[in-house]
């Protein structure tokens, strides 16, 4: 989950420093998909998936047709992956005192493998 201290405010966006764990959490969550239908894309084990997200496996780490499976199925560049060219810029919005996605309305703790 995002901490708002770690939050800069630029022009309308918000800059993360984010490990690669909750990067592929913050994709997945953007293009409104739970831990199994990700894992079901990137044709892995749940289990797998889920220990990719919370870093107890490092998708660096992985094997390249596993790593690739996963970020083409979170619908991400692979080069730009390897080289640390993403930095999600999704418009949020404080509502309540807490974030939300601007696209979606939805909180920014929001994740709909929570609804499983």
């Amino acid at each position: 989950m995002l901490d708002i201290e770690e939050l800069k405010n630029l022009d309308g966006f918000q800059s993360v420093n984010m490990t690669d764990g909750q990067m592929l959490r913050e994709r997945r969550v953007v293009l409104g998909l739970t831990q199994q239908a990700a894992a079901d894309r990137a044709g892995i084990p749940l289990q797998s998936y889920q220990q990719f997200e919370s870093e107890k496996r490092k998708i660096r780490r992985a094997s390249f047709q596993i790593a690739c499976q996963v970020l083409e199925a979170l619908e991400m560049d692979i080069a730009a992956f390897h080289h640390g060219d993403y930095a999600f810029g999704e418009k949020i919005f404080l509502k309540d005192g807490e974030l939300h996605y601007k696209k979606t309305g939805k909180p920014v703790s929001y994740d709909p493998s929570d609804e499983e």
